[in-house]
């Protein structure tokens, strides 16, 4: 069965940081690209960031450059996302995801497995 574990959520005040761990078990994602998504109360699932196969290319989120970074160890089989200088908006529910294929991706539709999501409370 393939599982994709997050870890590191919690709460915040605004200014720190905070990093989020992906770890997958059942299969190995070494060829697959990885995704972050967050969504929060009464919004939709919205794209965070996104790191390729190879660990070389990353895209984020506009509201989120500059301050978060992806980042994968694929011997650990294993996507982070180190979150600096939160602020209240970014509080939400984030869910690892792992691509179809090797490559970045922006769209839900190219990820084909999920985890339960981790919580993210950020106070101002």
């Amino acid at each position: 069965q393939v599982q994709l574990v997050e870890s590191g959520g919690g709460l915040v005040q605004a200014g720190g940081s905070l990093r989020l761990s992906c770890t997958a078990s059942g299969r190995t994602f070494s060829n697959n690209g990885m995704g972050w998504f967050r969504q929060a109360p009464g919004k939709e699932r919205e794209f965070v960031a996104s790191i390729n196969s190879s660990g070389r290319s990353t895209v984020y989120a506009d509201s989120v450059k500059g301050r978060f970074t992806i980042s994968r160890d694929s011997a650990k089989n294993t996507v982070y996302l180190q979150m600096n200088s939160l602020r209240p908006e970014d509080t939400a529910v984030y869910y690892c995801t792992a691509a179809r294929y090797s490559g970045t991706y922006y769209q839900p539709g190219n990820y084909g497995y999920w985890g339960q999501g981790t919580q993210v409370t950020v106070s101002s």
